[in-house]
């Protein structure tokens, strides 16, 4: 297991800035925002592409995920999604997770993280955003095998999909290896669950974490880890229990001004933790 730091974090830096500064925090792992102004597909040809895997590499750091869930680029953090009811809306979330397949392939990431549906369009009932989803899915899934890149789902509070009553049968009724969840712990602990036994219910098809804290109240916020209520040792001991082997990413989005020192006060935080409960990290 790598132990990762996500870019949406460092925006105000440029991508190749950030990677250097979360390899001088510690970090083993680096999950990159497919977005502006980060790694946004349309902006990043073969020369770029060589220039990121050159600076990975001289940093020693994993891609642990490709985040390819927001879109400001063209939108918003969940604007264009898979349920709208534009077509041609729906076909720009389908093509922008195509290319970020072709380019974690690229990169020898093994996963991509993808929003679970979208908002609820008004007027729109349930059945008929998740037969949305499941055709925009149908449309990335070949690719997805043949590239041999996870699709991982990642539930989201106030989305068509944040619990995990509606994300496993949901996983569980595609019947597809290259299809999992990006399991967010701080997600689930917003949705008013138990990280800890979510994952236990979910480990099947858990294919990469996201961590961070979340405020006693379970607003989704995202919080320096230690800063809110997550019972972060019963996730770890969870994790150890059930053999967990792939990679956890701490994700600070709203600490764009102060990125290094959220990061180094959430690695201090959890690493002990971790190690504590008998994960290598």
């Amino acid at each position: 297991m790598v132990f990762g730091y996500s870019t949406n974090a460092f925006v105000k830096f440029s991508l190749l800035d950030a990677l250097d500064k979360i390899a001088e925090l510690g970090f083993k792992g680096v999950e990159i925002m497919c977005d502006q102004p980060h790694l946004y597909p349309p902006e990043y040809d073969t020369d770029r592409l060589v220039e990121v895997s050159a600076r990975l590499a001289a940093n020693q750091l994993k891609p642990t995920n490709l985040n390819s869930f927001t879109l400001f680029a063209v939108g918003d953090t969940y604007l264009p999604s898979w349920i709208e009811p534009e077509a041609e809306r729906r076909q720009i979330r389908v093509d922008h997770t195509q290319s970020c397949l072709e380019i974690a392939a690229t990169l020898g990431c093994a996963n991509i993280s993808v929003p679970p549906g979208g908002p609820l369009p008004k007027g729109m009932t349930r059945k008929e955003a998740l037969a949305l989803f499941h055709k925009g899915l149908d449309q990335v899934i070949p690719r997805a095998e043949a590239l041999g890149v996870q699709l991982l789902i990642e539930p989201e509070p106030n989305l068509l999909m944040e619990r995990t009553s509606e994300i496993k049968p949901f996983v569980r009724e595609i019947r597809c290896d290259a299809v999992g969840v990006n399991f967010d712990i701080g997600h689930f602990f917003c949705a008013g669950e138990d990280p800890a036994g979510a994952l236990e219910e979910l480990f099947q098809w858990v294919g990469h974490m996201h961590i961070e804290d979340i405020a006693a109240d379970r607003t989704h916020n995202h919080l320096i880890a230690g800063l809110g209520a997550v019972d972060f040792p019963a996730v770890f001991q969870a994790m150890r229990s059930l053999g967990y082997a792939r990679d956890i990413s701490l994700e600070l989005y709203p600490y764009v001004d102060r990125p290094e020192a959220a990061g180094r006060e959430s690695f201090d935080h959890l690493v002990p933790l971790m190690q504590q409960a008998g994960l290598a990290v």
